[in-house]
């Protein structure tokens, strides 16, 4: 079971990145209309990157260690 848990929140993680790196680089580019989020806040789709960021490193190397 803990190795599923890793994969869950490893897989959470990349879905969270994707969704605010998208947001912020459609953001960026002028097309708030396509971005998830109206590039609501910068700030936040920075600080939301870099948390799924350590989450996913968190995970990766939680995994490993069961492996």
């Amino acid at each position: 079971m803990p190795k599923g848990l890793c994969i869950i929140a490893l897989t959470i993680s990349i879905i969270v990145f994707a969704l605010f790196l998208m947001d912020l680089v459609m953001g960026l580019s002028g097309m708030q209309h396509l971005a998830p989020f109206k590039y609501a806040n910068m700030l936040f789709d920075i600080v939301a990157i870099v948390v799924s960021l350590v989450l996913a490193v968190m995970s990766w190397f939680t995994f490993r260690e069961q492996v």
